[in-house]
């Protein structure tokens, strides 16, 4: 389906004639997209300004990511040597930034703030220091990233303590919708005391175009799921090499892409469909070098078959993807109880029954992951969607139930939230209400199939052992769900 709006705005001749005539349009900006398979330079050459409240614990790891991410550091405040240091041996050494008298036309691609220093209402000044000034110096497209103190970190904090860093958040969501309009987004990373390594993986992605279609929220890293018995460095380069994914409703849209993504990672993919689009399930699997097992979901078998496939043609599995979903909307006065059982058989009591099948048969191996779609009607409700909204939210409820359960075997359990994504669902939706959604955004555009990928993806791989529990919005900044 076509954005007009955003094609209008992607002509510069377009934009420059909306702006002179002073129509009030509300441009979106075209998203820069990653394209491809993982590279181990995803900030190749980027210019990146940091700064930080005195006290921050997360210059070392901030610093370890940005070089090694192939970034160039500026650093505006907060300490440099760690930058200075780790810049030097990778070839890009750190630069110093004067916040009160920045050079003219400098232009930064992405922002990083180390708030973890921030203890009381007075600190957060600093956070005013470093953005106000460099807002306006962010490029089309940039990245702005918090990194603040995960609440579990601050049970026992004394008040001001936990007022200030509860005030980030507040902030990031408001930064996000100020600076959506230009493409870019906004992150806040809260980051458990145990769990500094695991953010350097958290760090790539949210900078990275990968993230194009995710902004305003916060990310939790904790230490909760148990690291290998052997622990080694994430892999940057195909994380998923030699590893098993399973994806349902794999045959098109959605679930056709993070197919594809996860096998351009390296993964074996299995595509899961039903029988009826057996052929297009085929064809996805040819095309990625994976196989196709054809089985309605919500079947009373389909568990079990599907235990019985992996058991039998991989011993095992390392990624789940519980993809698979439809929606049969009507007001509640008006819906059918058949619509109703399809919904909730599919979209929730499958997921929760094939998890059932294969880890009650150990079949997903230590170190795994579990990656459930749940959606942004879920998280905030829909007006004739009750039997849709109920689906999601529990798949929501879902993955916090299970990640701790499952937490002491390395395995990851979480869910993405789309918002609106252009599909054959939202192409079908009435035309003022697909613009509404497309419009009430931060970005102000319907984000695409890779864009759910992608975040998927990054859940699937080995680095994102730190995120389970979590339910990651992919919707632009959604003006509803947040």
């Amino acid at each position: 389906m076509r954005d007009l709006l955003l094609e209008l705005a992607s002509r510069p001749i377009a934009r420059k004639l909306v702006r002179s005539l002073g129509l009030p349009l509300p441009l979106p900006q075209k998203l820069a997209r990653g394209r491809g398979p993982w590279q181990a330079r995803p900030l190749a050459d980027h210019q990146v300004v940091v700064g930080g409240a005195p006290g921050g614990r997360l210059g070392q790891v901030t610093a370890r990511t940005l070089t090694a991410a192939g970034a160039y550091p500026v650093v505006a405040s907060g300490d440099a040597q760690p930058f200075r240091e780790l810049g030097q041996a990778h070839g890009r050494p750190a630069r110093t930034l004067d916040l009160a008298a920045l050079p003219d036309g400098f232009r930064a691609d992405a922002l990083a703030f180390d708030a973890t220093g921030v203890g009381d209402p007075a600190d957060l000044r600093a956070l005013y220091d470093f953005f106000h000034p460099l807002v306006p110096a962010l490029r089309t497209c940039g990245r702005a990233v918090v990194l603040g103190r995960a609440p579990a970190a601050e049970r026992a904090a004394p008040p001001g303590l936990l007022a200030a860093q509860g005030a980030l958040e507040g902030f990031v969501r408001s930064l996000a919708k100020e600076i959506g309009r230009r493409g870019s987004t906004a992150h806040l990373v809260l980051v458990a005391p145990d769990a500094e390594p695991r953010v350097e993986a958290v760090l790539r992605f949210l900078l990275s175009p990968r993230s194009a279609f995710v902004t305003g929220q916060p990310v939790t890293v904790t230490a909760l799921v148990a690291a290998p018995a052997a622990p080694a460095e994430p892999a940057q380069v195909r994380p998923l090499e030699g590893k098993v994914a399973l994806v349902t409703g794999a045959a098109r849209g959605i679930g056709k892409c993070v197919a594809e993504r996860l096998a351009e990672e390296g993964a074996h993919v299995i595509c899961v469909d039903r029988p009826a689009d057996d052929a297009a399930a085929g064809q996805v699997a040819r095309g990625i070098g994976g196989s196709v097992l054809a089985v309605d979901v919500a079947g009373d078998a389909a568990a079990a078959t599907i235990a019985a496939h992996v058991r039998e043609q991989h011993g095992g599995i390392d990624v789940v993807v519980h993809n698979a979903g439809i929606t049969r909307d009507k007001t509640l006065a008006r819906m059918t109880a058949e619509m109703w059982d399809a919904t909730l058989a599919i979209n929730l009591a499958a997921p929760l029954r094939i998890d059932q099948a294969l880890l009650g048969a150990r079949l997903v191996r230590d170190g795994g992951r579990i990656v459930c779609l749940s959606s942004v009607a879920g998280l905030a409700g829909n007006a004739g969607q009750t039997n849709y909204a109920a689906s999601k939210a529990g798949i929501a409820a879902y993955v916090r139930a299970r990640a701790a359960e499952l937490a002491p075997r390395g395995i990851a359990v979480n869910a993405v939230a789309p918002g609106l994504i252009e599909t054959r669902m939202t192409a079908a939706m009435p035309a003022l209400v697909r613009e509404a959604g497309r419009r009430l955004s931060a970005l102000g555009q319907g984000g695409l199939p890779i864009d759910v990928a992608e975040v998927v993806t990054f859940l699937s791989t080995p680095g994102a052992a730190g995120v389970t529990g979590a339910v990651l919005r992919v919707c632009g900044g959604a003006l509803i769900g947040a």
